[in-house]
């Protein structure tokens, strides 16, 4: 494939304490991911090296100026070497301050990249929300900090596992909150940017299908009236702008119909609702893409592993998957 087929996409390390480092160690080592883009890596040099120690391959680390000097060869890890995470500077295994200013410093540079034009995508290795707001992050996770650097309101999750796009209305709240905050302009935001970030990635006509909220779908209002005061006038508005959305549909059957291909996506009315099908679907492909930014920003579902690092075991699968997921989204194509 030529360079010009292969887009070149910033890889940023993640939490230098957690698993990050070893994945993409691992997925560089693989030479599946040469066929599909140029990687970048951002991050300290020294992180890497471990990350290659603990994966057990074989690469070689090369330090880049900037982007033009990546040269894309097979068997090196070519880096932007930050060289702010020095060894004992943070504990491994464990969430520091230390970790997440090196964590937001790699972020930062590869979304500016992106936001310059010298990457078309951005990968990110598991980050710690927690790290990151030691380090002073303002916001309770990265993607309202992308979205506040980028300048873009109406960010929001996407998850992915295979071909089945699940987004939620609500996310990181507490669930006594959720039928308070849910509003028709939320429900069809959700809606919006599902709609748009499925057509990104190549789907021409995204069939979307709503969630209900309550058991049943609610059962007229005998469980609560969210499904027809907020939900189905969300529906109806997205229909009248040509979105081919539908529902709402109670959310204990909404997935059968959808793994049997009745939807692309679903959207969800709070966190878990969505979360816990998808991951049962398949955990180890699962991936986060960041709907609503003018750059495509991905990364796998799982998060930092602290239990397991350093010892090899760490599954390169979800990170493959968010990996092709930015490289599609680049190119704006179905497949890869």
């Amino acid at each position: 494939m030529t360079d010009e087929a292969r887009p070149l996409v910033a890889v940023v390390l993640g939490d230098p304490a957690g698993i990050g480092p070893e994945i993409v160690a691992k997925s560089l080592a693989s030479p599946e991911t040469r066929t599909w883009c140029r990687p970048l890596v951002i991050g300290d040099a020294r992180v890497a090296e471990a990350g290659i120690s603990s994966a057990g391959v074989s690469l070689v680390v090369r330090g880049c100026a900037g982007v033009a000097d990546l040269r894309g060869a097979a068997g090196t890890l070519e880096i932007l070497d930050l060289a702010n995470a020095a060894p004992g500077s943070y504990p491994l295994k464990q969430v520091s301050l230390a970790a997440g200013r090196a964590t937001l410093e790699a972020l930062e540079r590869a979304i500016r990249l992106a936001q310059a034009g010298d990457v078309s995508a951005v990968i990110f290795a598991p980050l710690n929300k927690q790290a990151m707001h030691l380090a002073g992050n303002p916001f309770g996770d990265e993607h309202g900090l992308i979205a506040h650097w980028l300048g873009v309101t109406g960010c929001g999750e996407i998850n992915v596992v295979d071909d089945l796009w699940t987004s939620r209305v609500t996310s990181h709240i507490g669930l006594r909150e959720v039928s308070q905050r849910l509003t028709p302009e939320g429900v069809l935001g959700a809606i919006r940017l599902m709609h748009a970030t499925l057509r990104r990635a190549g789907t021409a006509e995204p069939r979307i299908g709503v969630a209900a909220l309550n058991p049943h779908g609610g059962e007229g209002g005998l469980f609560g009236p969210e499904e027809e005061t907020v939900i189905a006038p969300a529906v109806t508005s997205a229909q009248g702008e040509g979105i081919q959305a539908r529902g709402p549909f109670p959310a204990d059957t909404i997935f059968v119909r959808a793994r049997r291909g009745e939807f692309d996506g679903v959207v969800t009315m709070y966190h878990d609702q969505g979360q816990i099908a998808l991951k049962f679907l398949g955990f180890d492909r699962a991936v986060t893409v960041l709907g609503g930014l003018p750059i495509p920003v991905t990364t796998p579902a799982h998060g930092t592993a602290f239990d397991i690092v350093g010892k090899g075991k760490a599954d390169v699968g979800a990170f493959q998957a968010a990996l092709r997921m930015a490289v599609r989204m680049a190119r704006g194509t179905a497949a890869l």
